[in-house]
């Protein structure tokens, strides 16, 4: 199964993530990191990340190849991350065929109602074990 984590500015987000995804599957899946800067893909690298690039030409040719996208709300909002999410990106995220687990993270004006508040670190352990494990066991 191909994972593939999306993430811009720092990349801390996608950086939790892969480390959390490779600790609960180990090699049994491919992490894929597409960073919307460089700074974010060395960032998601340095968790154990199999493979990585960055910028546009990178996501939108990648999203619609992976089994599962993983990453904050912003990646499917056009010019979110301070304008590093380009349209180009988030349109390909939403259209991807792939599953998308979104983390409800955003330093945008959004805010999705009925999402209560919880740190980063629940939220991951939420997405990869009530949300990712079965994907990756066959029954999602």
């Amino acid at each position: 199964m191909k994972i593939c984590v999306i993430d811009g500015q720092g990349g801390g987000i996608g950086n939790a993530l892969i480390k959390k995804i490779k600790a609960a599957f180990q090699e049994k899946v491919e992490v894929v990191a597409l960073g919307t800067n460089a700074i974010a893909t060395a960032q998601m690298m340095k968790a154990g990340a199999n493979r990585g690039a960055s910028g546009e030409n990178a996501i939108v040719l990648t999203v619609p190849k992976v089994d599962v996208v993983v990453g904050p709300i912003s990646i499917v909002l056009a010019n979110s991350m301070m304008g590093e999410m380009s349209p180009a990106m988030a349109a390909a995220v939403a259209s991807s065929p792939a599953p998308k687990l979104l983390l409800p993270l955003t330093q945008e004006n959004v805010e999705v109602i009925g999402v209560l508040p919880e740190p980063l670190p629940h939220l991951v352990d939420y997405l990869v074990e009530r949300r990712l494990r079965p994907l990756v066991a066959g029954n999602g």
